[in-house]
């Protein structure tokens, strides 16, 4: 078979055209190489009608299913959808002929004002981590690639292309890289798209550290690494640093430059040839399976649309089962149940093959029973707001029950710039607490991208539904959830603060002077709420059911690699339902600063009523790990690890401990002593600890400070003590030779 990456037959001009796009959307044809094209998602294809141009108008696009964006998808909790929607995906760029889909966005939420948080899973890495997984081995599966984005410590959309994310390397490690990571690791993308940024100094398109070292050395990946659009400042430090492709074209003149550098010895031939060579392995993989114009089921894919819409619902409160609804006179109100909202602005933006009306669906679901509308606020003309919120309430009055849409209006959220707030429109909060003094039934449904503040919704409304931004099919998913044709079984996938003030990151989101310091270090999301054990609106992994389940009986069985978490989930109420359990872990006492509880695993069981089932989560014993500065390697501690099930961070029902230990293969290395570490680091090193314990016994503290004469707890003070000052503080009893002696044969 020939070798996919041979360009044995190129000269150093075409190895360089290679590495840079022809127009918006397309690589250059090279020799026998083809053009393939790479195009945006992720929630669908966008796929321009003009591929030589950016086009952000959806005119110039081609409608193609709206799928529901990642918020919505990770609302599931489901590996298995989230696969699905890739599969459906990858079918729609063949019927388009599309090579690379530009995603998934696994970018964490580390703040709710992140203009592109619509585009990302969650404030969590392994929940972000394993529906990434999922959606890239759907995507590919059909011969189509992905695009693993935006590569790294992408978090804000201010000043994008110039600011500087300021993280400690065990954050970075924990939080950031760790999606990325597993998703490298266990789906192998064909390309990992660069992000504007710069990382501690360094643009990302330019940090041989992150691109190289990192994402090839230590993962072993083996694509193509191209470009965010524009992202690129300096093609041949790029292209030395590890970058393969930059988009979009620049009519050659990079091309040139890059050339240029290669004879003057600033850049060398090998890293421009390992640059076109992984180019012509992606362009020969893409076009080995290209068929373009084969057709997809649009309905099947409408239809898939709904259930992964219909599974991302949350319902956040349903106080005196006022949901499902029944047979009643029903008020629906609120601009949006007219004119949805379904998606956010910016690259990602769809033109949608079909469109459900969440008010069509609803009156279409009721049947005979009288649904009537009004729309309660305006988006467009504020002062028609009195007029319109006297007319919702009395038909809010005249009914059996008030069904309000509220939510972040269309077009306040999207790439190129971060919220301010997190708050719904003042016109809205009006509709509602109007509609409530006249109706005590009212469900609330919430449609945004990034969380709003949904406490005083929680006040004023017994039951609230969080929609997040749910794709074409979403109003049908909202009818199929509000009449219990489908029971609701989405969790949030991100914690909603009390007040945009309570959030870890408020202080230091979205920086200044062009640098963005991540001051919260690994307490992000919920780990930062329930360590500072703040109050929240709702917590991270919430999400109601119109059935019941209690948890009993865990265990936990411990393997070299791996703690099974086994339970009984028992469905103790009147319908079928899917329970989605959560496994956390603690350490107390750990060496390091953490969270009190973190995700290590979760899974779905779907029970009728009165069934029970034991199920097992698996847990990867490298979940417990942490960053190890001091040796840059993971670490899992020796230690006795708090393990709770629950339905979310903070609805904890099962909870037991399981000691980790060495010599069950877990690697667990104290960090190395040197004269520069301190008495008591020294002395909790497990071989160094007892030499020098037994060297300071032989001294017999001769020159050492009376501890009763100091009033203090000397050891104590000590503990923090450089060893070498240990020579001053002895008198010369102790010598640096003896010292260094000491460590060496320790």
């Amino acid at each position: 078979m020939a070798d996919r990456s041979d360009i044995s037959g190129l000269t150093l001009q075409e190895k360089a055209a290679l590495g840079g796009g022809a127009d918006m959307w397309r690589t250059k044809a090279v020799g026998d190489l083809p053009a393939i094209a790479l195009v945006d998602g992720p929630h669908g294809v966008r796929m321009p009608s003009d591929t030589s141009t950016m086009n952000l108008d959806p005119s110039g696009t081609l409608p193609a299913t709206c799928f529901p964006p990642a918020v919505a998808v990770a609302q599931t909790w489901s590996p298995a959808l989230a696969r699905r929607v890739g599969e459906a995906l990858g079918a729609e760029c063949r019927h388009f002929g599309v090579d690379v889909l530009l995603g998934p966005a696994v970018n964490i939420k580390r703040d709710p004002r992140c203009g592109r948080n619509f585009e990302y899973f969650s404030e969590d890495p392994l929940l972000t981590g394993a529906l990434g997984v999922a959606w890239v081995d759907g995507l590919q599966s059909t011969g189509v690639g992905a695009s693993l984005k935006h590569f790294a410590a992408n978090n804000t959309e201010t000043d994008r292309m110039r600011s500087d994310s300021d993280v400690d390397m065990r954050t970075l490690r924990e939080i950031y890289l760790r999606a990325f990571q597993r998703i490298v690791e266990h789906a192998r993308p064909w390309t990992v798209m660069c992000s504007y940024n710069r990382i501690n100094g360094v643009p990302a398109a330019e940090n041989h550290w992150l691109l190289t070292e990192v994402l090839r050395g230590e993962w072993g990946f083996d694509g193509v690494v191209v470009s965010d659009w524009g992202a690129v400042s300096d093609r041949p430090s790029a292209t030395a640093a590890g970058l393969d492709l930059e988009m979009p074209g620049s009519g050659g003149l990079t091309d040139a430059d890059l050339v240029a550098a290669v004879e003057s010895g600033a850049v060398s031939a090998a890293d421009v040839d390992r640059a076109a060579a992984r180019v012509a392995r992606l362009v020969r993989r893409a076009s080995a399976g290209e068929k373009p114009g084969v057709a997809y089921d649009a309905d099947a894919h409408h239809a898939l649309a709904r259930e992964v819409a219909a599974q991302a619902i949350v319902l956040l409160q349903n106080e005196g089962d006022l949901l499902p609804l029944g047979a009643e006179k029903i008020a629906v109100l609120g601009e949006f149940a007219q004119s949805p909202v379904y998606q956010g602005g910016g690259s990602s933006h769809v033109v949608p093959s079909a469109l459900d009306i969440p008010l069509e669906e609803i009156r279409r679901r009721a049947g005979s029973s009288e649904v009537t509308y009004a729309p309660g606020f305006s988006t467009t003309h504020e002062d028609d707001g009195p007029a319109l919120r006297e007319d919702a309430a009395r038909q809010a009055a005249d009914a059996d029950v008030a069904v309000v849409f509220l939510g972040v209006p269309s077009g306040a959220e999207s790439e190129g710039w971060d919220r301010e707030h997190i708050d719904l429109p003042a016109p809205q909060l009006d509709l509602l607490r109007a509609v409530a003094q006249v109706q005590p039934r009212v469900v609330a449904v919430l449609s945004h991208g990034g969380v709003v503040r949904s406490g005083t919704v929680a006040e004023l409304a017994p039951a609230v539904v969080d929609g997040a931004l749910l794709g074409q099919a979403g109003g049908g998913a909202l009818a199929d959830v509000l009449f219990g044709r489908v029971n609701p079984s989405g969790r949030l996938a991100e914690t909603v603060p009390q007040r945009l003030s309570d959030a870890p990151s408020y202080l230091n989101f979205p920086g200044e002077s062009r640098r963005v310091r991540y001051g919260e270090r690994v307490f992000v999301g919920y780990r930062g709420y329930d360590a500072a054990e703040r109050a929240v609106a709702f917590p991270f992994g919430h999400g109601l059911s119109y059935t019941t389940f209690e948890y009993h009986d865990i265990d936990v069985r411990l393997a070299a690699d791996t703690l099974a978490v086994g339970l009984t989930v028992t469905n103790t109420g009147p319908r079928q339902g899917r329970e989605v359990v959560q496994v956390y872990a603690g350490l107390e006492g750990s060496r390091v600063s953490r969270p009190p509880r973190w995700l290590v695993g979760f899974g779905e069981v779907i029970l009728e009523p009165g069934e029970s089932l034991r199920c097992t989560i698996d847990v990867g014993l490298d979940e417990l790990a942490y960053w190890n500065v001091d040796i840059d390697a993971w670490t899992v501690e020796e230690g006795e690890y708090t393990i709770s099930v629950g339905a979310s961070s903070r609805d904890l029902r099962l909870t037991t401990s399981v000691p980790v230990a060495p010599d069950l293969g877990v690697q667990d290395s104290a960090p190395p002593v040197t004269l520069q570490s301190t008495l008591g680091e020294a002395l909790a090193h497990p071989r160094v600890g007892p030499a020098l314990v037994d060297a300071m016994q032989r001294l017999g503290g001769d020159g050492m400070p009376n501890a009763e004469a100091m009033g203090t707890d000397l050891l104590r003070m000590m503990a923090q003590v450089p060893l070498d000052r240990m020579v001053a503080f002895s008198g010369g009893a102790v010598t640096r030779e003896a010292l260094q002696a000491l460590l060496q044969d320790s």
